[in-house]
């Protein structure tokens, strides 16, 4: 019985270890630059390059 309940308390002990371990990404939304032609410009509704508008 002590066996099983050390070996318990250590899988309790070194679980947040292992998470850690592994980097906490919970949240966090990886963003990527976006770049475009010259004379065109990023559309973030359409999520395109468009031309730019002369005026």
């Amino acid at each position: 019985m002590k066996t099983k309940t050390l070996l318990a308390a250590l899988a309790l002990t070194l679980a947040p270890s292992l998470g850690f371990a592994q980097g906490c990404g919970f949240g966090h939304i990886e963003t990527q630059a976006m770049s475009c032609a010259e004379g065109t410009t990023y559309d973030a509704e359409k999520q395109i390059c468009v031309p730019k508008a002369t005026s």
